[in-house]
């Protein structure tokens, strides 16, 4: 049976805003486009946050709406109890498929037991995503570093 987390999951109020801005930025992922109305946070019963995600909708250069999970942190002192899969599950109950992601290639394994599937052509990608992977591939050249930027999806 999966986790389910002692805390509530509940979509972000205003008052979170300052907190998930901290535990994305602590984790060094993308800081722009933190927009608290976006993102489910897992409260305890104390109102301490342990983890927040964010549900992004892409409508500028796709046909149509993607949706992506990004954004997702769980507070060190939170982790290894299934926090982080708790809150996924969440967000693709909500979100429903397809929805994409894009992380370090380290945490495919993570994304893969939650029916996530890697993507490696980039002509079966969202155009956007496609570009922000070759980017960071031109970015990594000469370097030492194997990590690559994994663009996934769940379809359902």
């Amino acid at each position: 049976m999966p986790y389910e987390p002692a805390g509530e999951i509940r979509p972000a109020q205003p008052q979170d805003a300052t907190t998930i801005r901290s535990l994305v930025r602590a984790e060094r992922l993308n800081p722009l486009g933190l927009h608290w109305q976006r993102f489910y946070v897992v409260a305890d019963e104390n109102g301490t946050i342990g983890g927040c995600v964010q549900l992004k909708e892409h409508r500028r250069w796709h046909k149509q709406a993607v949706r992506e999970l990004a954004s997702l942190v769980v507070r060190p002192s939170w982790r290894g109890q299934g926090l982080g899969a708790a809150l996924v599950r969440h967000l693709q109950r909500q979100a429903g498929p397809p929805l994409w992601l894009m992380c370090r290639s380290r945490l495919v394994t993570f994304y893969e037991r939650s029916g996530f599937g890697e993507v490696v052509d980039r002509s079966e990608m969202p155009p956007a995503f496609a570009i922000l992977q070759a980017g960071f591939d031109l970015a990594r050249l000469g370097r030492r570093n194997s990590e690559y930027l994994a663009i996934m999806v769940w379809r359902g």
